[in-house]
């Protein structure tokens, strides 16, 4: 008889599984919820895009791809790089086309650190950040952001968590889950303190298409960055092309050159019907993001109001698409609101707590979901607040 617990790594037994999964593991047994939780986009990904894909399956050549990507998808991805920030990457020694984000950022964390190196985490964050540091033998070091600060980083907020042991920082702006933004003028205090020291810089920049009424603004774009900045974007949510599996990073030739094998062994390379899709999406498709960015920020407002209205003091996120509202003056934990509110109402959000202790007294609700269920949602939710409200008087 197989012991499984003496054949699996220690490691990955102390990882714990992921905070947004849970309630919607336990939300596809149950009839009638609605779920506001996965960062998925309701849109179908652009007709030019998937008639790209469409073409290449006639075609009935589809192969293995070179390592770093095809070459015309490189080069798309340089130039709108250059187009939107100023920054000028070469297409063949500082890019590597991945599978998802995800990939883009698991690379980057193995290729620079090495046991017990320190990575500052800035939360609230997207939860895959700190398992990630622990999978490459690094050490979480987390950074809270408060509402006080419009959940920004601040140059005083990251002095205080620099040790001779800190090798990088992941700046996740546009934020998930908070919906904060860094403009330049938030970005040029933290550039001052970095480019002082030898600590690198992974931004994740995954909602870089989509903000409110500003333009997005990349550390890249700042002097003296661009050589310390760990570049890192997709095409899940600008271009709603989250089956295709599709991101990249961008970062000096010395750590490409060194990622590049981690990639190889482990991936090899990106999915070639998805890259030349890809390419009819950085060229093509910028008006159907727009579109996408006016009805989500419909949305946005919509729930921003609804929240508020309800007594749930809600940040008016100005990127992505997540609200992230206060339910302390409820006097339950993120955790239990949101157990409560699952079983009771069927609606299925995500704790604040599964984006980093900072989170906690909050919950993430996305608004990739039509505004009809959007409407109903709440309507359950302020019958849930109403049911609190009887319970404590």
């Amino acid at each position: 008889m197989i012991d499984y617990e003496k054949a699996l790594s220690k490691k990955i037994k102390q990882i714990k599984p992921s905070g947004i999964r849970k309630f919607f593991d336990i939300a596809g047994t149950m009839e009638g919820v609605i779920s506001l939780g996965v960062g998925e986009p309701d849109f179908s990904t652009p007709w030019a895009i998937r008639k790209a894909a469409i073409q290449v399956l006639e075609r009935k050549h589809i192969v293995y791809g070179p390592n770093k990507g095809i070459v015309p998808l490189r080069q798309a991805v340089c130039d709108r790089i250059e187009r939107k920030t100023g920054a000028v990457y070469d297409s063949e020694s500082e890019l590597i086309i991945t599978v998802g984000g995800s990939e883009a950022i698991d690379l980057a964390v193995r290729g620079m650190l090495d046991p017990g190196d320190e990575v500052l985490v800035v939360e609230p964050c997207f939860v895959c950040y700190a398992p990630l540091v622990e999978l490459a033998g690094g050490v979480p070091v987390s950074v809270p952001t408060r509402i006080e600060n419009n959940f920004k980083l601040t140059a005083d907020d990251l002095k205080g968590k620099i040790t001779e042991h800190t090798k990088l920082l992941i700046l996740p702006f546009p934020n998930n889950p908070t919906g904060a933004v860094m403009t330049r003028e938030d970005l040029e205090p933290i550039a001052e303190i970095l480019r002082d020291t030898n600590i690198m810089v992974l931004s994740d920049e995954i909602y870089s298409e989509l903000t409110y009424g500003r333009r997005h603004c990349s550390i890249i774009e700042l002097d003296g960055m661009k050589e310390r900045t760990i570049y890192v974007n997709g095409f899940s949510k600008a271009f709603a092309m989250t089956g295709w599996r599709l991101g990249y990073v961008c970062a000096p030739e010395p750590i490409i050159t060194q990622i590049a094998k981690i990639h190889q062994y482990g991936i090899m390379c990106s999915p070639y019907i998805s890259q030349n899709a890809a390419i009819e999406a950085l060229t093509s498709c910028d008006a159907e993001v727009d579109k996408m960015v006016e009805e989500y920020n419909i949305r946005r407002r919509y729930l921003v109001s609804e929240f508020n209205r309800l007594g749930l003091t809600c940040f008016n996120p100005e990127g992505a698409f997540y609200v992230f509202p206060s339910i302390k003056s409820t006097g339950l934990s993120s955790e239990e609101f949101c157990e409560r509110l699952l079983y009771e109402e069927k609606v299925a959000v995500v704790p604040g707590s599964a984006f980093g202790e900072s989170g906690e007294g909050h919950i993430r609700i996305s608004y990739a979901y039509s505004l009809k269920h959007l409407r109903e949602a709440m309507s359950r939710i302020e019958k849930f607040l109403k049911k609190l409200e009887s319970e404590r008087s």
